[in-house]
Order: structure tokens, then sequence, then C-alpha cells
């Protein structure tokens, strides 16, 4: 099935709950909000309102007020023309008040000499709410807005009741504004109440319910689109079905956000061309049936803001053909695993044992500078269990699919401010999609650090595309690598995605660059902004090593076996900077020599190790005795494997030697020192 086809039968699998408004909650820094999502019925769209006028069905006015900043989505009717309106075009229940308010001009100011007549407004919108009471398929709710507007009082009964301000001159104020509307332009909603003196139970529906929102009452949104069904709209042949039927060619807007003018079809043809030179008439170009125009819209409008994610401009919303929950590709692999915990049972994770897989920190003395004491930090081994971990995390999620289950992925974006562009469009199996999502995680496991709920967290997997995008493009600002903007994540994503939807190598520009900043710590003035870039680079080198031979994998635990030259220079750099390192104390923090020098031990590692040689002079004397043999001892079985020729050879080194230097940190990070009786130090793993 391609992309349309899936929302035609997301829509239909969801039709039941079409017109409730539900709520996601959502965790802020302000704490937790609830965000409204709805999926519309045909013929309906959302907007945000700003005043709220109750009257009872007879067509009394009761109250008006100002709608709550958390209660503005509100549902109305729409036409084919209003819903994309760009004219007069009424709206057939709810609409700003120069449509709805049979008074307005009398309190419209206007700039002097250029004063606008709204009369045909409110004429246009009469006429339409009119034919809907005159046909079989009115509703009581309509009837009652109708009474109250033939009254031409609106305007009037909202300054009575201190919505509306009006000047000296009794007229509406120009810069007023309701909820950061103008108030000559404020939207307004209707409640509908039962009069008391009359028959209790007239405004019930089929099922007995009385819901007085007319935004929320599902038999006022049934009764319209059976109107609306009979009104003469354009037919023609349907591109999507073959059939003969109502075509629509003005699409709905707001497809990614409540403010979104962009429409994903178009065939205007007046001012910008989108098809003269090709074809003779809009007709030719394209052309969808009016019900499965609305049902492909509002079903991506839904699925977009239930689980959809935007940087900038860029939005993308993945889902599975029956609703399953998926791993986000956003997320590290720390975070799909937590989610796969709280969203899935043991029985399906089949989870290792947590102890094993997950561990307190206890134990090694870090040095000052590359970590501060956190009130509490896990630690997942290096590689097997935490490998296990997302395995099962992995195993979990593929078993809510049968073998045919589908995942969508669709990716929007602003080719112009009046058009979104689809910049990516995949439908694909779930379980591929789970397999290749594991294979990226997997073939970039290394070791990476974040921080969460003020601890340190660290894990062995990828890290979440934003997290790359801070350390691949970040500038520290405040203590923080910070982006100048969410397009930066946006574009890394869209570069990154054939790498974990299809298996496809990193850009080679990218690992060169994670290595180049890496290899350049004195541009950061935190130490753990540099280590989150040097995690990076090691990953990214890891994954590019194990795409060209597979049976190259390197792993964060040091492999004293490898006698490659690059590797090698890593550990050599890695064991200067421990040295130097391990007798500062926390007043005397500052950057080592082996930091000093880095950028220039990549592109020159002999000469330069000359450098940083002789400048541990000093250090060794500081340290005490057992750690001084220990990393004499640990010199001394790098140099074993060095051969002369590749010693010697003084050509820049490559991303390797990276991955050498933090395997060999992570393994000296991890010995602990205790005080024999005798005052030497021992080591222990």
């Amino acid at each position: 099935m391609n992309w349309v086809q899936e929302l035609l039968d997301l829509y239909d699998k969801n039709e039941d709950i079409a017109g409730e408004m539900m709520y996601l909650e959502q965790k802020t820094k302000k704490g937790v909000v609830k965000i409204p999502i709805v999926l519309l019925p045909v013929s309906h769209t959302t907007v945000l309102a700003q005043i709220t006028v109750t009257i009872d069905e007879t067509g009394d006015f009761l109250k008006a007020e100002t709608v709550a900043e958390e209660d503005r989505i509100t549902i109305i009717p729409v036409t084919e023309k209003s819903g994309s309106r760009t004219d007069v075009a009424p709206h057939p229940l709810c609409d700003n008040l120069k449509y709805l308010a049979g008074d307005y001009m009398k309190y419209y100011a206007g700039k002097a000499g250029k004063e606008k007549d709204f009369s045909r407004n409110h004429e246009l919108f009469m006429q339409a709410l009119q034919a809907w009471n005159d046909s079989e398929f009115h509703h009581i709710k309509a009837q009652a807005v109708y009474r109250y507007l033939e009254k031409g009082c609106l305007i009037r009964d909202l300054v009575e009741n201190g919505i509306v301000e009006l000047n000296e001159s009794g007229k509406m104020k120009e810069d007023v504004k309701i909820l950061g509307i103008l108030q000559t332009d404020a939207f307004v909603r209707w409640r509908i109440e039962e009069a008391k003196e009359l028959q209790p139970g007239i405004l019930e529906d089929d099922a007995g319910s009385c819901l007085s929102e007319c935004w929320l009452d599902k038999s006022l949104f049934q009764s319209f689109i059976r109107y609306y069904e009979t009104c003469t709209v354009e037919k023609g042949l349907s591109y999507l079905t073959g059939n003969t039927e109502a075509v629509s060619y003005l699409h709905p807007k707001k497809i990614r956000n409540e403010g979104d003018g962009g429409k994903l079809f178009s065939s205007n043809d007046k001012t910008y061309f989108t098809f003269r030179g090709r074809f003779t008439d809009k007709s030719q170009a394209i052309a969808i049936g009016y019900t499965d125009s609305q049902k492909i819209h509002n079903a991506l409008k839904w699925i977009i803001r239930k689980q959809g994610y935007a940087w900038d401009d860029l939005t993308v919303v993945v889902w599975a053909s029956e609703m399953q929950p998926l791993p986000d590709m956003r997320e590290d692999t720390d975070a799909i695993c937590e989610k796969a915990e709280e969203i899935l049972t043991d029985e399906d994770i089949g989870w290792p044992d947590r102890d094993e897989a997950c561990e307190e920190e206890s134990g090694y003395d870090e040095p000052a500078g590359w970590g501060e004491e956190e009130e509490e930090e896990h630690i997942y081994d290096t590689d097997e269990p935490g490998a296990l971990r997302f395995k099962a995390a992995m195993r979990g999620y593929e078993k809510q699919f049968d073998r045919m289950s589908r995942t969508v992925l669709l990716a929007l974006t602003s080719a112009t401010p009046g058009r979104v562009s689809m910049a990516e469009n995949r439908v694909l199996l779930s379980s591929h999609y789970i397999e290749n999502l594991a294979y990226w995680h997997d073939s970039c496991r290394w070791l990476h650090t974040k921080y969460k709920d003020g601890r340190r967290i660290i894990y062995t997997g990828m890290k979440g595309i934003d997290a790359l995008a801070r350390a691949l493009y970040g500038t520290e600002q405040k203590g923080v690598l910070t982006l100048a903007n969410n397009k930066v994540c946006g574009e890394l994503y869209k570069r990154l995605l054939p790498c974990m939807i299809d298996r496809k190598k990193v850009p080679e520009d990218l690992v060169r660059l994670a290595v180049y900043r890496a290899s350049s710590p004195v541009s950061f003035k935190e130490w753990y902004n540099w280590e989150s870039v040097l995690e990076t680079a090691c990953a990214f080198v890891k994954k590019q090593y194990y795409d060209r031979d597979p049976k190259e994998e390197w792993r964060v635990a040091l492999d004293k076996e490898c006698d490659k030259r690059d590797y090698l220079y890593g550990r050599l750099l890695a064991a200067a900077y421990y040295v130097e390192f391990r007798t500062y104390t926390k007043e005397e923090r500052r950057e080592t020599n082996a930091q000093r020098y880095m950028t220039a031990f990549s592109q020159r590692p002999m000469q330069t190790w000359k450098i940083i040689e002789e400048k541990l002079a000093p250090y060794w004397q500081r340290l005490r005795t057992g750690e001084s043999i220990k990393y004499r001892k640990l010199l001394e079985e790098i140099y074993d494997k060095f051969s002369v020729e590749t010693f010697e050879d003084d050509r820049p080194l490559g991303g390797l030697y990276l991955l050498g230097f933090h395997s060999q940190i992570t393994a000296l990070r991890n010995y602990q020192e205790v005080q024999t009786e005798d005052g030497e130090a021992e080591e222990q793993e």
C-alpha cells in the first residue's frame, strides 16, 4: 500500500472515535500539560476560539465568556471553500465576529477613509446557515444559533458582558486583543442550553446524552455531514479510486499544526502556474474524491498531533498499521529500553537480570575533572549486558506485530509558505523497521553519557538525534552544547534516516567532522562536552569500520592484542593523559598536556609523542609508587605492540586512534586502588 491508502486505512480503522476530543499528557519545564488531539469528522476542521457564547434552544442570549487558554481548540463544520478560505466564504456555524454579528458595522471603527463594509460577510453566513436549517438534516442547535443571530445584537451582548471594549465614540477598540487576537477578529463558538421553562431533554441525542458544547456534539457533526453530502459539488474522475464522484480541488490546511497554512495538494494555475505547460486544466493535474481528501488530511493531522515530532519546519510521523507501539528512532538506546519497559509486558520483553544489566556505580576513584560525583550514576557494562537489554526490548516490540504488519514513515516540510512538500515517505514491514533500527544501534554501539533527572547515566548503544546534532554542530553556551536552531536536528535526521531504516553507511563528512571535533578538546571549556563529542566520534568510526567489513567489529572493551598503529597511538595518548591527571587535585583542575597537544598528535603522532613524553617527567614523581609502576608497565606493553616501522610512521592518524584512546581511558577508569598494609598501592579490576 502507498501512503495515501495507508492514511485512508488509518481513518477507517479509527472512524468510531472521530469527533472525540482526547488529551495527551506532555512533560514541560512548567509541569505536565494536556495537549488536545482529535480525529476530525469529514467536513470539519479545528480553530482556536476566543469567545464562547451561550444561548438556549429558543435563541435567547444567556452569557458570554472568553475561552480558557488550554481549551481553545474547537471543532467546527466547514465547506470545501471555507475550509481553505481565501475569500469571504463563511463557515456554516461558527466564525469570526464580522460574519456572525448583524450589528458589526454599527460598532466597527475602521480606519478613516478606508472603512470596509462587512455586511456582505454576515449576509452570506446567514444564507448558508438558513440553507442547512431548511434541509431535512436540520439540527435544533443550528436552528437556535440562527434564531439568535437574526436578532442582530451579538456585539451589543458581548459589550454588556464585558467581552468587547468600546472607545469614547462607542466603537470597538482596534488595539484590544482577546487571547492574542484583535477583538474585531475574534472567533466565536456556541454553547446551547435547554430553556428552563421548556420540557427538559429536548437537546438529548439518540444515546440520551446532552452536550451543550456545539464543538463536542457528534449528532451536530453528523447532521452537517449528511446535509453537505446533498449540496452541489463538482464531479469528476478521482485519480485515487478511478470512479466518477464528487472531487475536491480545494484541500484542507493546518496539516502540521493549527497555524500551518501550507497545502499538500494544489492545482492553482491562476497565479503560480503549477501545471500550465504540462496540462490544459487542473482536472488533468490532480483530482481526488472529496470524502477521500477529507479522510486523508484528517487522518494525517490526527496522527501527527498524536505521535509526530517536529524540528523547525520538518515534521515527521511514524505509525504501525494496527497502531501498535513502535520504538522511536529519535531516541537513544537507553530511552528506547526505558519506554519498552513502560508500555510492554515483562513476558513480551523477557528482560535479562536487571542487576546484571544495570548496576549502581561503586568503587573507583574518579579523577577530578573527568567527571564530578553525582547523586547516583548507572553504569551499563561496556558491551554484553547493555546489548542484551536492548535486544530484549526490540524483541518485545517485534512480538506485537504479525508477519504482514506495516510501518509508515512520513516527513513533511515547507517548500513555500503556502505549500507542504513530502520530504520522505516510506511504507515497510514493521519487522524490517525494527530489525534495521536495531542494526543501527548495534553497529554504532559504544559507551555514551547523558544527564537525566540530576543523574549522570552511562549506557551502551547510540545517542539520539538531538544529542548527535549537539555533539556535531553545537557550541558551548553556559556550559551546555547548544544549537543555533532546531533546523540542524531536522537536517541531520534526514541524512541519517537511510542509515537507520536502510542500513546505509554513515556519510563520510559526518565521520570526519566528529573526529575533527573530538581531536580538539581545547575547543571545549567543559570536559563533559568534549566527552560527548568523543563518544559520538567513536560510535561513527566504529560503524564506519563495521560497514567496510562486518568481521571488524570494535568494542568498548580494551583490545590488548590489537597491534594497529592508530589504535596503539590512541592508547599511548590515554596513558599519558592518566599519568598527569592522577596527580591533580580538584583545586588544580586543568587541561593535561595530552589534551593540549591532541590536535597536533592526530596529525604528527610520533613527533608530538616525544613532546608529550618529555612533559610527563615531573608527574611521574608525584604519583604514588604503585600507580607509577602500573602506568610504566602499561606504556611498556603498548610499546611492545608497535613495530619499529609503525611507530616511526608520522602520517596523520585515522579515527581509529580515538577508539584506542577512549577504550584505554574506560579501562583505566575501572581500576580501583586500595592501600595495602605496607603503604603500597594495589590494583584491582
